[in-house]
């Protein structure tokens, strides 16, 4: 069984007709009611540009662990999260520290202040660039910044799609964090074989509001959770970004959008040399955004949540993720 994960022409609601952009937000729409997934095109940020990152985040990775350690940072950190310091769980799960996701990262947030010095110190810590590597921190911070701006014309589709102001969500997320995760999923060669029932990373549902994803192909990719259940292989677009909701969207439309379960597959002796780099953005509202589900007929009576407070909700969420070494 197929999920349904359209590809979307972002152009259609920047410059499109009233009727392409209802059209639009009628398609994202019905897409995550099923998938909670989509794709999207005609984004404007330049293919080289995600080249660039990937080139120069390599050059990073192949540094020693020895020389990657200066830049060890806990999970929601700013720098290098090394293999095994993570491990991704479904919420209401407790993650296998033992079967931890055979990924590493390097992690960068945006560049902001919102003048609360209590505030700005938990999360809008300065990004920290690898000195080895004096290119990565330009490039990945320009493309953050051309992402954002995706992500504000995503917000304003999904509250189109609700029936609300097209800044309803935009108004939430005026001051909010988003973690910039420059992610590597190291080949069979050097991981050696997985344990039963671990992954590149194991499934899971992203925790915030949305997540934009640039990704590369491979034998061992993301997967999907369909309604009946099912594991299906996402969908893959040159060019085009992977778009899904994360926990905080889903509890404040009482699941009328789906946060779906989804999951990388480790990698296999079948592709010993397969290494990919995945662009994640996770963007997130308001730290003191109080998420509270929508009434209907927005949201689900049966599927309305306790309210929560954004940045207490993300917290939970990384400490459950984080191992201890």
């Amino acid at each position: 069984m197929n999920a349904y994960v359209p590809l979307l022409d972002l152009g259609r609601w920047r410059d499109g007709t009233p009727g392409d952009r209802a059209a639009l937000a009628a398609d994202l729409d019905r897409a995550l009611r099923e998938s909670g997934f989509l794709l999207v095109e005609n984004h404007g940020v330049p293919a080289e540009l995600k080249a660039e990152i990937r080139r120069q985040s390599r050059r990073f990775f192949e540094l020693p662990d020895q020389a990657k350690d200066q830049y060890a940072t806990p999970v929601m950190g700013r720098g290098w999260i090394a293999k095994g310091r993570e491990a991704n769980a479904f919420y209401g799960e407790t993650p296998d520290p033992a079967r931890a996701d055979l990924k590493e990262t390097y992690v960068s947030g945006r560049v902001f202040a919102t003048g609360d010095a209590a505030v700005d110190a938990q999360w809008f810590a300065p990004n920290v660039w690898p000195a080895e590597v004096p290119e990565l921190g330009s490039v990945a911070e320009e493309y953050a910044l051309a992402v954002e701006a995706v992500n504000t014309d995503l917000l304003e589709v999904c509250a189109e799609a609700l029936g609300l102001p097209t800044d309803w969500f935009v108004r939430r997320s005026l001051k909010a964090p988003y973690d910039f995760n420059i992610t590597r999923y190291p080949a069979w060669n050097l991981t050696g074989a997985p344990l039963p029932g671990q992954y590149r990373i194991a499934p899971h549902t992203d925790w915030g509001v949305l997540t934009v994803l640039d990704r590369e192909p491979g034998y061992a990719g993301l997967q999907i959770q369909t309604l009946a259940g099912e594991w299906v292989d996402a969908p893959f677009v040159p060019d085009a970004f992977t778009i899904n909701i994360g926990d905080l969207m889903a509890r404040w439309t009482g699941d009328r959008w789906r946060s779906t379960r989804h999951r990388v597959l480790p990698p296999s002796a079948e592709a010993p040399h397969e290494e990919l780099i995945s662009l994640v953005l996770f963007f997130e509202a308001d730290v003191d955004t109080v998420v509270e589900s929508f009434e209907p007929p927005i949201g689900k009576a049966a599927h309305a949540y306790e309210p929560v407070v954004a940045g207490a909700y993300l917290r939970g969420r990384s400490d459950a993720a984080t191992v201890t070494p």
